[in-house]
Formats: structure tokens, sequence, C-alpha cells
């Protein structure tokens, strides 16, 4: 009788002892690179550099706004065609027969035009924004209101008078080149060229402050063409001893007189002489420009 034989028992793995326990995974750690944002959540970490911003900033953003936009163009183009088309047609018109005193007189009329091309320019460099919305997004790339409206004082002020300078000393250079007069001194010079410029941009800084103020295109634009022409059109309808002085008044200090008399052809010999109408609108401009700073800070948008 045979045996079977039995297959051999299956290896037994060696005794253990208890399993450890599973250990949680490593929060991650996003990497941060200095002067970048630090990690958002989820462990995002921006790549826009976290800079002070400043007003270097705000100046840039304003003038790409301002050499942006048709409106730019247009105005400063009319105004660059008025006051050097008409100064060069007066120069033509008085001829060199005649003897003209003073020389540089003859700009005057092309300047007094062409300011107003630069009054609607400084409305709306501050009303647009407000008609579109977009002060809205201007505020909130840059929540300082100081800061705003002082980068669209500098940089509309300097473009203006920048661009009525050379246009003003364009037209005095013809004069003197084309007319028969006594040569203009240097104080004439000075104020027929860099004093009609100031008194083009302080008149835009000033309606920039009067559109900021009132938030509305066309009721700035109003207001300032009333403030420039209203004054002379009132002083032709006062007439009568008892408003002699009121009438006289008017004339000396509006805008057109003030700009003949830095071209030495005052409409009347007894008002401001000189640089002292550049002074006074100077002294209107900041009280109004400060208006509006306190306006800005103020209300809500």
């Amino acid at each position: 009788m045979m045996l079977q034989a039995q297959p051999p028992a299956a290896a037994q793995p060696p005794a253990q002892g208890p399993a450890p326990a599973a250990q949680p995974p490593a929060p991650h750690q996003p990497r941060t690179q200095p002067g970048y944002a630090g990690a958002g959540v989820g462990g995002y970490t921006s790549p826009i550099p976290v800079r002070p911003t400043h007003l270097g900033h705000a100046l840039a953003s304003e003038w790409t706004k301002i050499r942006s936009v048709r409106s730019t163009i247009w105005t400063l183009g009319v105004m660059l065609l008025l006051i050097v088309g008409i100064g060069l047609l007066g120069s033509i018109a008085a001829g060199s027969d005649r003897e003209m005193d003073p020389l540089l007189g003859v700009g005057f009329v092309g300047v007094l035009l062409g300011s107003l091309c630069v009054i609607t320019l400084g409305v709306l460099s501050i009303s647009s924004e407000y008609s579109t919305g977009m002060i809205r997004t201007t505020l909130t790339a840059c929540p300082s209101r100081m800061r705003v409206l002082t980068a669209k004082a500098l940089v509309f002020f300097t473009l203006a008078l920048v661009i009525t300078t050379v246009a003003t000393s364009l037209v005095a250079l013809l004069d003197s080149a084309m007319l028969n007069g006594p040569a203009p001194t240097a104080d004439q010079w000075l104020r027929a060229t860099v004093g009609a410029g100031l008194y083009v941009a302080l008149l835009g800084l000033l309606a920039l402050a009067v559109g900021t103020l009132l938030r509305h295109s066309a009721g700035a634009i109003s207001t300032m063409m009333g403030m420039v022409l209203l004054p002379m059109l009132l002083a032709l309808f006062l007439q009568g001893e008892s408003v002699k002085e009121i009438q006289r008044a008017l004339i000396e200090y509006s805008v057109p007189s003030a700009l003949a008399t830095l071209y030495d052809i005052p409409f009347l010999s007894t008002g401001p002489s000189g640089w002292t109408p550049l002074w006074i609108l100077a002294g209107v401009t900041a009280v109004v420009l400060g208006g509006a700073y306190a306006a800005l800070a103020q209300r809500d948008v």
C-alpha cells in the first residue's frame, strides 16, 4: 500500500509589527520671488511687480490720454492755424510800406481766437472722462485724487504752453521780417511770445478747473466763453455817466484787453500794464484750481 505525499505548506511571511500610520502630505509651499506679490489662494504667485506708485506714473498716464484722443489734435491744430495763419495774413495786409508801432501787435487777433481752442481742450481734458465714465477707471487705478488732478494740470499746462509759445514766436519772427517799424525791445519780445503763451496756457488751466467743478462739457465751455467774451459785450451796452466806472472796469480787466496789453495795444490806457494782466489771471486760476481740488476730494464721483 503506497502512501500519498503531502504538498509542502506555503511559506508564511515573517511576523511584522503594526503598520505605521499614514502621514498627511506636506503643505505646498508656493515660491515667491523678491519684488513680486505674495502667494494668493491656492498657491498662486502674481507675476505683476509690486512697486510704490508716484506722480510720474500719473503723468505718464495723462500724457498717454491727451495725445491719444482726436480732440487734442483737432483743437491744437486749429489753434496753430488761427495763430500762425491770421498772423501771416495780418502781416501781408499791413505790408512794409507803412510803419507799425508796436511791431508785434499784429499777432494779437490770432492769439485771441486761438485761445478759444485751448479753453475747449482744457475743459474736455477732464469733463470728457465724466461724460464717458472713464473717471471711475482713472480713480480706481490711482485712488489719490490730488495726484490725478495734479497730473492732468501739469500735462495740459505744459503742452498748451509749448505749442502756444512756438506759434507766437513764429508769428513774431514773421512780423519782424515782413513789417516796417521800430525794433521791439527784449521785454516786448518776451511778452508777445512767452507772455502770450503763458496767458493762453493759464486760460486753458482755468478751463480745466472749471470743468472739474461743473463736470459737464457744454456747461464748462459756455462758462469759459462767457467769461472771455461777456465783459466786452456788456461794456458796449452800458452807456451813461452813472455806469461809466463799471463800463471802464469791464473793459480794462476783460480777457481781450488783458491779452492786448501784453502786445502793448491795450483797449484803455488806464488799465493794467506790462506783465500785470498775467499775474491777475494767475491769481484767479490758483483760486479756482484750489476750489477744484477741494471739490474733487470731498464729493463722490
